[in-house]
């Protein structure tokens, strides 16, 4: 049996002491976020009790605090055996803070305390809520603002401040003994700590180096100079010297011709002086219009050296043109958190695709209880939601990220009596944000994105003899009409048996009331493409599942662009799809296709090539299609291109230079990444394409590759460049580090930096990679 060797008991003196410490870091961390003496903040670092709330008979007291990094939260818990990491929980994974009774679990559980007591912490991946009730007002105040101040101060903190902030928590969690000082052996720790290997010689060489006291422990100036040498970027050394004079000066002039020749930045002469005084923290360099080696690197490191295009992150495409020019960002059964057979529906789903840019989202409507209809996955066990519910939440959150009109997509099975209660729910909640009748009395194509702002539109049945949505009501009561039954299709056995036992019908009795909130988007069961003596309503849309939708892509792909180009079409995953897996939209998009659904609760290279497609035109959930995907008469086919108006072919030339603090992959303590970085192209079937660097073994702190790549592009409109940073593991599948993806008309030229995102596409706070881009027309 293994003895567990304790700590010695710390006197009073030594706790006294180390409380004195921390207070003093945690001051010196407050400083750096901008919050000094800030009382909110000391409220945090002091900590408070609260009632953590999980049911209507889970209410439970338990202690939280702000840890002296000012960027965790302690929190207490009962648990027996319960490790020190799971207690603890990052501010940088807070998605949002929410006063009051803003979550299902405050809604349901916490409706016998005043709202002003109550505040909710929504986490950025799956993590539930965590919903608490404070003692007073005052409390819940403290940490409502406190916690939102500590998050706004740290998003707008610059690369290096992230950096230094998050070296400087490691040293003092490498420190064991609290002393402020590093001993060789907590040296190593440290080096382990931040994601880097170093072998014991050359651990040694940097500490003895350091130890310019000859003290056997490195201390403050010794530490800095440690630190220095950590964060040395040599590759940024050696560009800054090519421009740099022999006093470590670039010039104004020098850096508009860097700016110029290599950036390719076209408004060099005006942005050089701009950059200097943005990102220079010299002040003698500032006055003399130039910058240092730390400038230049603040630089690169910023919004203006990324290589996604700045410029691109507000809405700068033309909004004027009809709805079906736009590829639309869209869920597919937004209700689901899980997967599709057992998992929970809830409103907070709604909430986060809105909030992710989402404009589409769909709502699969059924009879419940006491006359109100529920939300959930037909013939399966996912949990049920009320209908108004998320009506609410859709009406709360439809215009947080973007003003742009948002589609609820309604697949309907109630009775005429819901049917009515549905309609009247979203008459009385939405008010006027619900589009009842034509915009402008246009009739004969689609409004607009920019003409539907702040609107939410209704697809869904719509009575025959209303045969024109844009024509005003009659007085028909009500009538069948044919049944989508999405659901139906669901390959699951029980799922076939309880479809057999509904004895499911083909049709459907729509209410009045409900035909009359669809205006713009009334579903229709595709026939075939227009035939051009009959063309059908430009408001008739058809819904098709991904084989369906592939198959017209593989088979009639120019005939689907020309039905694209007047109708919307609505694109769903396969039956088979019961894991909420995805499928990728970049085939449909090739066509035309808007709103292809994709399941936003699943993670994966699909979405992150769909969140890289709309982080384009500000995140405003609309990207415009490209010009020959817009003309009638376009002869485009993306299965087979040939030479045509799509633009000039390009070749892109990409070297992976570096990279930089990237994450632990495996939390033990002894597991360090070996990075290597995949390039992928997505686009049409001739510029799909693959590469990737050779795989570094034991540095994920700063690893260095300098490996050039050259992709030929055919079609650039159509194209995305998706980044891919993987730990390398010999005997089973390499695990996932970060990525990034964007459109290729995104991309930025010259030395850039490429900021990483999660798995759940939440950027990390410094992990980045150091790349150089070029592109040249083909000949």
């Amino acid at each position: 049996m293994q003895c567990i060797r304790r700590q010695p008991k710390r006197s009073a003196s030594q706790e006294n002491i180390l409380l004195e410490q921390s207070r003093r870091v945690a001051a010196l961390n407050g400083i750096r976020l901008g919050l000094k003496d800030d009382k909110d903040l000391k409220f945090l670092l002091k900590g408070s009790q609260l009632l953590k709330v999980k049911s209507s008979s889970w209410r439970k007291e338990r202690f939280y605090k702000l840890q002296e990094d000012c960027k965790t939260i302690w929190q207490e818990s009962k648990k027996v055996l319960r490790s020190p990491e799971s207690q603890i929980f990052s501010i940088e994974d807070i998605r949002d803070v929410r006063s009051g009774h803003k979550t299902e679990g405050m809604e349901k559980y916490a409706k016998d305390v005043p709202e002003y007591r109550c505040f909710s912490i929504i986490f950025k991946d799956q993590r539930k809520n965590l919903d608490l009730i404070a003692s007073s007002e005052d409390d819940a105040n403290h940490w409502i603002s406190g916690l939102g101040k500590i998050i706004a101060h740290s998003n707008s903190m610059n690369q290096k401040q992230k950096l230094q902030h998050w070296i400087h928590t490691c040293l003092r969690k490498a420190d064991k003994n609290k002393d402020n000082k590093m001993s060789l052996k907590e040296l190593k720790n440290f080096l382990k700590e931040v994601n880097i290997e170093v072998d014991d010689y050359h651990a040694k060489e940097i500490f003895q180096h350091c130890d310019k006291s000859k003290t056997e422990a490195l201390e403050d100036d010794e530490i800095e100079e440690f630190y220095k040498i950590l964060t040395e970027r040599k590759e940024i050394d050696n560009i800054f010297q090519m421009y740099s004079d022999t006093a470590g000066f670039m010039s104004c002039q020098n850096l508009v011709r860097f700016l110029y020749e290599t950036q390719q930045e076209e408004d060099a002469v005006v942005a050089a002086p701009a950059l200097i005084q943005r990102y220079e923290p010299n002040e003698r360099a500032k006055r003399g219009n130039a910058m240092t080696k730390d400038g230049f690197l603040m630089y690169l490191l910023s919004d203006e050296g990324n290589i996604f295009n700045s410029s691109h992150r507000k809405v700068y495409q033309d909004m004027t043109q009809p709805l079906s020019h736009y590829l639309v960002s869209s869920s597919h059964n937004t209700y689901l958190m899980e997967d599709q057979i057992t998992g929970p529906s809830s409103t907070e789903a709604y909430i986060r695709a809105l909030t992710k840019g989402c404009r589409c989202v769909e709502l699969d409507c059924w009879d419940g209880p006491n006359s109100e209809p529920v939300i959930y996955h037909g013939y399966t066990l996912t949990s049920k939601i009320l209908f108004s519910d998320v009506i609410k939440a859709i009406k709360n959150y439809a215009f947080k990220t973007s003003p742009y009109p948002v589609i609820i997509s309604l697949e309907n099975h109630c009775s005429v009596d819901q049917q009515k209660v549905m309609a009247q729910h979203m008459t009385t909640i939405l008010q006027d944000m619900l589009l009842v009748a034509p915009v402008d009395g246009n009739k004969s194509q689609f409004p607009s994105p920019e003409q539907l702002k702040g609107k939410i539109l209704v697809k869904g049945k719509k009575l025959s003899r209303q045969e024109d949505p844009t024509n005003g009501n009659n007085n028909l009561e009500a009538e069948d009409v044919s049944d989508e039954d999405e659901a139906a299709e669901i390959e699951d056995e029980s799922v076939k048996t309880e479809v057999q036992q509904k004895g499911k019908s083909d049709t459907l009795k729509l209410a009045k009331e409900l035909s009359d909130t669809v205006v713009y988007c009334k579903s229709v069961h595709f026939e075939g493409f227009d035939d051009p003596s009959h063309p059908r309503a430009f408001y008739e849309m058809s819904s098709f599942s991904e084989s369906k939708a592939l198959k017209l892509a593989q088979e009639s792909g120019t005939s689907f662009i020309h039905h694209n180009v007047r109708h919307l079409s609505r694109i769903y995953p396969a039956g088979w799809r019961t894991d909420s897996s995805n499928y990728s939209p970049v085939d449909l998009w090739n066509v035309g296709c808007q709103i292809v659904a994709l399941n936003f609760q699943t993670a994966g290279t699909e979405m992150d090539v769909y969140q890289g497609r709309f982080q384009d035109n500000g995140f405003s959930g609309y990207v415009l299609k490209p010009e020959f995907l817009r003309d009638e008469q376009t002869k485009f086919n993306p299965k087979s291109v040939t030479e045509g108006t799509w633009g000039t072919k390009k070749k892109l030339l990409l070297k992976i230079i570096s990279g930089q603090q990237l994450p632990k992959v495996n939390k033990s303590k002894n597991s360090i990444v070996d990075p290597k970085v995949t390039i992928e192209i997505h686009g049409v079937q001739q510029d799909n394409n693959k590469k990737q660097t050779k795989v570094i073994e034991n540095n994920g702190f700063n690893p260095k590759w300098d490996e050039e790549f050259i992709f030929d592009i055919e079609v650039p409109a159509l194209a995305l460049v998706r980044f891919v940073v993987e730990d390398f593991d010999m005997s089973t599948k390499n695990d996932f580090i970060g990525q990034f993806t964007l459109p290729f008309t995104s991309l930025k030229q010259g030395y850039r930096h490429i900021h990483l995102l999660t798995k759940n596409g939440d950027p990390y706070s410094s992990s980045t990679l150091f790349v150089y881009v070029n592109i040249q027309d083909c000949d």
